[in-house]
């Protein structure tokens, strides 16, 4: 019962499309209608600026994280009941049923729910991945899935022996990440231009 219930409110409160609610009462815009069209939280700060993107960017990720960190060290959602509870959260984002199924790119509510999982540990190990690959690569959804395949040796050694079942959530979550960033992942990657300026200036 607690793992379908979960499940269910997880993908429901991930569903709640929470950039977009807090775009249009602080600015007034349909925040699809900016930057490149997501219905996340960077296009608040677009829209409406810092003030307004912290609480976006908060909200898209305590979704994710409350029902999970509820579920898991709470009331002792575990093992292989954790999978659809962990990933309702995201899917839920991407496939909002308010938003026609066609959410955001669930960055933030990933986030979410290995905070959920992992308290602050997921979190921080995964986001200064992600400010690496952003200082190294050009491409934002390709450093994201970068940052997100090397979290996934995070998961592997200190996790898996313990809960095989988280490497089965990073697995999907990937394979979800890679789904809704798939029309930027058609482009190359490539360093950022100052590295190889670096490069070229070692080589002479």
């Amino acid at each position: 019962m607690n793992v379908l219930f979960f499940t269910l409110i997880g993908f429901l409160l991930g569903s709640i499309p929470f950039s977009m609610i807090i775009g249009r009462l602080a600015a007034g815009v349909d925040i699809r209608q900016v930057g490149d069209h997501n219905p996340g939280a960077t296009n608040v700060y677009r829209a409406a600026g810092i003030a307004w993107y912290i609480p976006a960017l908060l909200l898209d990720s305590l979704k994710g994280a409350v029902p999970v960190g509820v579920a898991w060290f709470l009331l002792g959602v575990e093992g292989w009941q954790i999978i659809p509870v962990a990933l309702a959260p995201v899917f839920g984002h991407a496939f909002s049923p308010w938003l026609g199924f066609r959410g955001g790119k669930a960055v933030a509510t990933t986030f979410g729910i290995w905070t959920g999982l992992t308290l602050a540990t997921g979190p921080i190990i995964l986001g200064v991945l992600l400010v690496l690959m952003y200082a190294l690569i050009t491409i934002d959804a390709w450093a994201m899935i970068f940052a997100f395949s090397l979290f996934g040796v995070y998961i592997f050694k200190f996790y898996f022996p313990i809960y095989p079942s988280f490497l089965v959530i990073w697995g999907l979550n990937l394979v979800l990440l890679i789904w809704v960033h798939r029309a930027d992942l058609v482009q190359k990657p490539a360093l950022r231009p100052i590295l190889w300026f670096r490069r070229s200036r070692r080589g002479k």
